[in-house]
């Protein structure tokens, strides 16, 4: 039972209109307005035949659990259980009672929900133990991926949505459970939650682009999730779009981060091959002003794609893409120099491409071999740069044979 006195303020949609207590079993009539189910029923049993709120005529005496209702009020009564004594933090913008009211506006008031929404998005950008509060409301989840599976035409309201769920994604434990919820109607011809992750990509805004971005890099668990987001028509196409040097840097290293975690899967690499990805690659690396952050993520790309015959065919064409990876070695981190070895090792050493090897010598590569042999690298590093000293050297060995041989020609003796 929880108390009502003058340390408890109790959001007024907790009360039945009848009883002014807090509801136990709150129930909505056809008007739309809920009540205890005990006082209502009363009201019916005595002969009434209106809403005692509105004194509208009822067309049926039937009324429906609230129970998205029933649980805002569980919550908000353990709540008050388990810590009676404190506050809010004393930073935050809203207090828990207003966003309970504002989610169950959001679900109630149409006309309202783009206010409901904004209120609740300033409480979670407020605090984590904000946005753990919100993942905690049971009913929150499927209510945003409701509204991601009925998009209308306002773009404004499906762009919060995207940010409200991206904020609380972290605080998901069971990315199973998320997985299902959200793309369980991709596979049928309904409008699906990717349907409007696409849209947001397209036309977002640069927070609701990383929103989304962001929402689908966490829905990639495992190999079928991410055969599903790539069947999505134009998804993998628009995320690569977002990664030209012209975007914003915040929207490129998101968007490179949801590739890393979707391209695993094989259909995808080949998906990102033909959609031009080593040339999209191979020029963010050579901009003067990329990042280390977004450097490591196009080398692990690369990386992923050279596991392909298509994925090394371009990349040997390309022999600025394959200098351009040479360029990284020693100059970004550990895990950057990982992937640009492994690259170079699977296109020169496990594939013996000519054209990469002599894109490799013309940059200088047997040099920065020898230099990353001295250096403090991981043993897989070492051992594959040691692959790549031997293919080199023979590569050396022959061309100085080749010379003489043409030399000893020429010669006059």
């Amino acid at each position: 039972m929880v108390r009502d006195d003058l340390y408890i303020t109790v959001p007024s949609f907790f009360r039945c209109p009848i009883s002014l207590d807090v509801m136990k079993s709150p129930v909505s009539l056809c008007t739309g307005v809920t009540y205890d189910r005990s006082s209502i029923q009363r009201w019916l049993d005595n002969g009434n035949n209106t809403c005692p709120a509105t004194m509208q005529v009822l067309h049926t005496k039937e009324f429906v659990p609230n129970r998205t209702l029933q649980r805002l009020i569980q919550i908000w009564s353990e709540s008050l259980r388990n810590s009676p004594d404190s506050p809010d933090p004393a930073d935050s913008l809203l207090s828990k009672d207003q966003v309970l009211a504002a989610f169950a506006h959001l679900q109630s008031r149409p006309l309202d929900r783009l206010e409901s929404l904004a209120k609740i998005l300033s409480f979670a950008r407020d605090s984590e133990e904000n946005r753990k509060y919100l993942a905690r409301i049971e009913a929150f989840l499927p209510a945003l991926v409701g509204f991601l599976l009925n998009v209308d035409d306002d773009f404004q309201f499906l762009e919060q949505v995207v940010m409200a769920l991206n904020l609380i994604l972290d605080k998901i434990q069971d990315r199973e459970a998320l997985k299902t919820l959200m793309l369980k109607n991709q596979s049928s011809n309904s409008s699906s939650c990717l349907d409007s992750l696409l849209l947001v990509l397209q036309r977002g805004s640069t927070d609701s682009k990383i929103s989304s971005a962001t929402v689908l890099q966490s829905l990639a668990v495992d190999t079928e999730s991410k055969l599903l987001i790539g069947e999505k028509k134009g998804l993998i196409s628009q995320v690569l779009r977002l990664t030209a040097p012209d975007k914003d840097p915040a929207v490129i290293e998101n968007a490179l981060s949801c590739l890393v975690a979707i391209s695993t899967a094989k259909r995808n690499k080949l998906m990102l091959v033909h959609l031009g990805a080593v040339k999209a690659f191979s020029k963010l690396l050579t901009e003067s002003s990329v990042s280390a952050s977004v450097a490591e993520k196009v080398l692990k790309l690369l990386e992923t794609v050279s596991s392909t015959k298509e994925g090394r065919t371009e990349i040997c064409e390309d022999s600025t893409c394959v200098a351009a990876i040479l360029s990284k070695v020693l100059k970004v981190s550990s895990a950057a120099t990982e992937h640009a070895v492994t690259t170079l090792w699977s296109v020169c050493y496990l594939f013996r491409d000519q054209k990469a090897q002599e894109a490799v010598t013309k940059a200088n590569g047997l040099t920065k071999i020898l230099l990353l042999m001295q250096s403090n690298c991981s043993p897989p590093v070492r051992q594959m740069s040691a692959d790549l000293l031997k293919i080199f050297r023979v590569n050396s060995k022959s061309c100085l044979s080749c010379y003489d041989t043409k030399t000893t020609h020429i010669m006059p003796f």
